[in-house]
Parts: C-alpha cells; sequence; structure tokens
C-alpha cells in the first residue's frame, strides 16, 4: 500500500499511527460524539491489552487488525453507517493493500474550488431520478469552521439556501483549534461542522479535545481531505455523525445535515412539483392537472393534486368531482391536520390519483399565514410520492413561500410580450431565491393562435433566459372538450401532440418512464 505508506517517515512512526487509530470494529459506530470519546473503553492507552487478549486477530502491513470477525463486524458497522450523498468509501470490505488510493495533499492547489457549488467530481445538483424530495431543516443552531477559501464559499453558499431558512448559522475562519477555543467560553450549538486539513493522527487528537466542550446530543460533521475507509471508520466509531470529502457540493451538505435531524417517525417525504402561471388564461392549470395524470396513469406512480386556488379553482370540474371536503377543510384547522383527517378529506380520481380540490366559492377569503400552508403541504407529502400543486396567479408570502421550497417548479407562460415580462420577473426571483437548485421548466402554451402575433419560442427563451422545456401547440378543441366533458386530454385524443408533450415533461420530473399498457390476448389474437 505505497500511497499510505508514503505520509509517514519510518516504519516506527506508521506504527504509532496504528496505535493511536486504536480500530475496535466491534465499538457501535454512530454513538453521541462527547460520549463516544469519553468512553473508558475506547481509550487509547487500553488497546494494547485489548490487542493481546485477542490471539487470533493478526495485522497487515500498516499495523490494522485483519481478522475474519474483526473483518465482519467492520463491514456490518459500516454498512450501517448513514452514508446517503457521501463521497467516503462505499465498499464495506477491508481493503488491500493495493486498493486503498494514495490520500490527496493539502496543498490548495489540489483542491477544487467548490465555493461555486459544482463539485469536480460528485455531481449532487437536484434530480428527478432522486428518491423522495428534500427536508427543510429543522430550526436548530449550526456552526461551521472553515480553514481554506473553498470551505468559506461553500457555507456561505448554503446559508442563503431555502432548506436552511429556519437555520440559525454561524461561520467562523480557523479549524478544529479554533473551534476548541471558541467553546471555552461559549456554549456549542445543535451541529457543529468543522474542516480538517493535518494527518489523521493530528485530527483525532484535536476531536478528542473538541469533545470536552461538547455534550452528547450535539452532532458534528468533518469535511476533510483523506480519502480512506479506515479513517472514516474510525471517525464514526468516536461519535462523528459524518465525514465528507472535499471537494463538498452545496447539496451534497445540506442534505448531509437534514439526514442527521431527519425525524425517524416519518422517514419519506415526496416530490413536490409547483405548477404556476405568469398571468391569468396560459392555461397552467390544465397543465398541472393534466400533468398530475399523467405522473399516475402513463408513468404509473402514486400522486397527489392539490388545488390551491381556494376561490377559483377548476380541479373539481376538469375530474368532474364534487368533494364536499376540500383543501380549505384542512388548511383551517392545521394544527389538527393529521393522515387520519386527511383520509376522510382527500377523494380519488383514479387508483393512483388522489385530489385536494378547492372550495371554489366567494362566501369567504383565506388570509392564512404560510406556516399554515407548509404544516398541511409537509404532512400530504408524507403519504405519497408525488405531490402535484396548482398554484394561483397571485402573489404573496404564502406562495411565496410554497412555491421557493418546492423540489420542481414549472412555470407556464404564453407567448406574448406580458408573459415574457411577467416570466422574467418570476424566473429571475426564482433563480435568486433558489441558487442550488435547477432553473424552473418553462412551458410554452397555446402556441400558433390563428391570426395572432407571437414571440417565437428561441427568441422567447433566450430573453426570459431559460430554454423552454415543452412547447404546447394552440388546440381550442381538444382542450376545450376535455374541460367541457370533465377529461384529461389522454381520454380525449391520446395521440394528440398535447399529450405527447406532457408524456414527456411527466417523464421528465418524475425520471420515469412511460408505462405503456400491455394489448389483450384477445387483441393480440384478432389482430389489433
Amino acid at each position: 500500500m505505497s500511497g499510505a505508506k508514503d505520509r509517514f517517515k519510518d516504519r516506527g512512526e506508521l506504527d504509532q499511527f496504528s496505535h493511536d487509530l486504536d480500530l475496535d470494529m466491534d465499538a457501535p459506530i454512530g454513538a453521541a460524539f462527547a460520549a463516544a470519546l469519553r468512553d473508558p473503553s475506547g481509550d487509547i492507552d487500553s488497546a494494547e491489552d485489548e490487542v493481546d487478549a485477542l490471539s487470533d486477530e493478526g495485522f497487515d502491513d500498516d499495523g490494522f487488525l485483519t481478522s475474519t470477525s474483526s473483518l465482519l463486524a467492520a463491514k456490518m458497522a459500516f454498512e450501517a453507517a448513514p452514508a446517503a450523498h457521501s463521497p467516503h468509501p462505499a465498499d464495506a470490505r477491508e481493503p488491500a493493500a493495493d486498493d486503498l488510493p494514495p490520500p490527496p495533499e493539502a496543498s490548495p492547489d489540489t483542491v477544487p474550488d467548490s465555493s461555486s457549488g459544482l463539485g469536480s467530481t460528485f455531481d449532487y445538483a437536484f434530480a428527478p431520478s432522486d428518491s423522495g424530495g428534500d427536508r427543510m431543516i429543522p430550526r436548530i443552531a449550526f456552526h461551521a469552521f472553515c480553514v481554506r477559501t473553498q470551505m468559506l464559499g461553500l457555507m456561505r453558499t448554503i446559508q442563503k439556501d431555502r432548506r436552511m431558512s429556519n437555520v440559525s448559522m454561524e461561520v467562523f475562519e480557523g479549524g478544529i483549534q479554533t473551534a476548541i477555543d471558541y467553546y471555552v467560553n461559549e456554549t456549542a450549538p445543535n451541529l457543529i461542522v468543522v474542516e480538517a486539513t493535518g494527518e489523521p493522527r493530528q485530527l483525532l487528537s484535536e476531536l478528542d479535545a473538541l469533545a470536552e466542550h461538547c455534550d452528547e446530543n450535539i452532532r458534528v460533521v468533518v469535511v476533510g481531505h483523506t480519502n480512506d475507509i479506515r479513517l472514516y471508520r474510525e471517525l464514526m466509531r468516536r461519535g462523528v455523525s459524518e465525514y465528507l470529502v472535499a471537494p463538498v457540493d452545496p447539496v451534497q451538505m445540506i442534505r448531509s445535515i437534514a439526514g442527521l435531524f431527519a425525524d425517524p417517525e416519518t422517514p419519506f417525504v415526496g416530490k413536490t412539483l409547483a405548477v404556476t402561471g405568469v398571468k391569468g388564461g396560459v392555461g397552467a392549470s390544465s397543465i398541472a392537472h393534466n400533468l398530475a395524470w399523467a405522473l399516475s396513469e402513463r408513468v404509473k406512480v402514486n400522486a397527489t393534486l392539490v388545488d390551491l386556488d381556494l376561490n377559483f379553482g377548476t380541479t373539481g370540474l376538469d375530474f368532474n368531482e364534487d368533494a364536499g371536503a376540500t383543501i380549505a377543510d384542512a388548511l383551517m384547522s392545521a394544527d389538527r391536520f393529521d393522515e387520519a383527517i386527511m383520509g376522510r378529506l382527500i377523494s380519488k380520481a383514479t387508483e393512483r390519483l388522489s385530489l385536494f380540490t378547492a372550495p371554489a366559492t366567494l362566501d369567504r377569503t383565506y388570509n392564512l399565514d404560510p406556516d399554515t400552508y407548509g404544516r398541511v403541504l409537509e404532512q400530504v407529502r408524507a403519504s405519497v410520492p408525488f405531490v402535484v400543486l396548482d398554484l394561483p396567479h397571485i402573489w404573496a408570502d404564502w406562495f411565496k413561500s410554497t412555491i421557493i421550497s418546492a423540489d420542481e417548479i414549472v412555470v407556464v407562460a404564453g407567448p406574448d410580450l406580458a408573459s415574457l415580462r411577467n416570466g422574467k420577473n418570476l424566473i429571475d426571483f426564482l433563480k435568486a431565491a433558489r441558487p442550488n437548485d435547477a432553473p424552473p421548466k418553462l412551458v410554452l402554451n397555446m402556441v400558433g393562435l390563428p391570426k395572432r402575433p407571437e414571440i417565437p419560442a428561441k427568441d422567447f427563451g433566450s430573453a426570459i433566459g431559460v430554454e423552454p422545456t415543452l412547447v404546447l401547440p394552440f388546440d381550442a378543441h381538444l382542450f376545450g372538450t376535455a374541460a367541457n366533458n370533465g377529461q384529461m386530454i389522454f381520454d380525449v385524443a391520446p395521440d394528440s401532440k398535447c399529450a405527447q408533450g406532457l408524456d414527456q415533461l411527466a417523464t421528465l420530473l418524475s425520471g420515469r418512464e412511460i408505462q405503456a399498457a400491455k394489448p389483450s390476448l384477445l387483441k393480440k389474437l384478432m389482430g389489433r
């Protein structure tokens, strides 16, 4: 293992490193940070006694335990450790000498600039193929100690992220020693992220000292520059919550933090797809409703359509549903809204598609705060893989918070000047509010209206700053027939260009292919 040995001047120093690590593969991984470090059983002074008692244990050239029992315990422990979106090695087997890559140099020239959010090795940008949606991180206090300018840039980037809106975050210049000095007189927060640039032995020693100022409930994330599975195992054994290898992408860091504070009772949240129009009459609700139908009946995934146009929503009309209970009932009693109440309020359009219709009456106004919408939608997300939000053309606090927090956004516009102006304003706002997310998907609808002057799709996309994801032709007869009959366009004309375009949009947003219906045996025999 030439790469690992090159870090040490002689065999004696290497033996001292293995002694310092004192790998006990049977120790539980993921224990509380301070508790693990204060555990007398983990004291380095007792390492030699423990090793002597294991007569069947062998050592490799670097002084690490290599017996069958130790390897099995290490494999089970490493597989149980949280590894989602982490760039540390994923292989749980004990690596051979030639398997371990040489550690990267600590020179600034060898560390890619990750402050822009684009790591050179790992792509953690949001993608439809990821399972589930992204959680908002709860209200926690978070301190980050950064040595390099790249790490400082990363922390300042995630500080502005939508998922961090509830977090009280402070960024400090300096590494673990700076954190130790700071917590001599200050109380440690819920989460500490530290950047480590020294040798593994130095890192472990500094973490021992840091643990003296941390209670058992504090979570610690270490960002280092050594990609070594054995170091990772030792950090986990000592109670470190996560170890990430630089360069770290903003989304990778955010998801790692979110995983540390996830509620084990609600391990899953669905993806939220928000659909809104840049002005009235561009067909955003029709796109939202047919998109939800395409997800459930064409892609074959469970989905829920939520109509948030409380006074003028058309979900009940488009699906020919006359539901007595609506989304307004859930919003008016958000504190008591749970899975049981949701089951009574929701209606089923198909086996896979559920509806939260709007009351669509003018008997009251709804002056609700953004947190109310957030609580209800989080409950819905916990029950289904995909949630499609039909958002009205409105500008209010709850609208802004809802659309910003969505996993994917579809902006519907027409090929005219008003749509161009409003669309550019909206997309510029969303890009600024969601710097680490993919830009919104632009759907250009009703293209080709006879005798109407239009802005060409290419020029429209160039001016607005986002190329159209989907261009739907004007088809008054198709959409009019579907709307008047309470049908989807797939029911009226499944082979039309509009239906095919919405199939493509559903595939893009879900990351899954259309599940074509297999012809029956009778149709095969009849040649149909």
